[in-house]
């Protein structure tokens, strides 16, 4: 299943989601409507503490990629607006930016859980 994760900094959830996904055998990509310059240092530490790098991952803008390309294009829960992208679902997780890592941690946990859920 082709996944697509958006939100607006692709800088923290959404990183987290694709790098999650991927570990779980999806094929997955983030991007965000007004992406960050880097991938949040929190977001980093729990995807290395899960045994998934980090190496690559980069902030993206949601124009270049088009919802044809996936069959789900999850929206993390920021009030994304994407105008020429279809949403088909939207998860609402609070954004962890600049919060303590254990809140980052629990959102992990959180896109686990729904990742999981996809797949029964």
């Amino acid at each position: 299943m082709r996944l697509l994760f958006v939100c607006v900094g692709n800088s923290c959830r959404s990183q987290m989601a694709e790098g999650i996904a991927r570990s779980m055998g999806f094929n997955a990509d983030s991007a965000g409507t007004h992406p960050g310059t880097t991938i949040a240092s929190n977001a980093a530490i729990v995807l290395n503490n899960r045994g998934i790098s980090t190496e690559g991952m980069i902030p993206k803008s949601v124009d270049g990629f088009s919802s044809d390309n996936y069959d789900m294009v999850i929206s993390m829960g920021c009030g994304v607006h994407c105008p020429n992208m279809r949403i088909d679902q939207d998860w609402e997780l609070e954004d962890p930016y600049g919060q303590a890592l254990s809140v980052y941690q629990a959102t992990a946990e959180n896109i686990e859980l729904r990742l999981k859920g996809l797949l029964e």
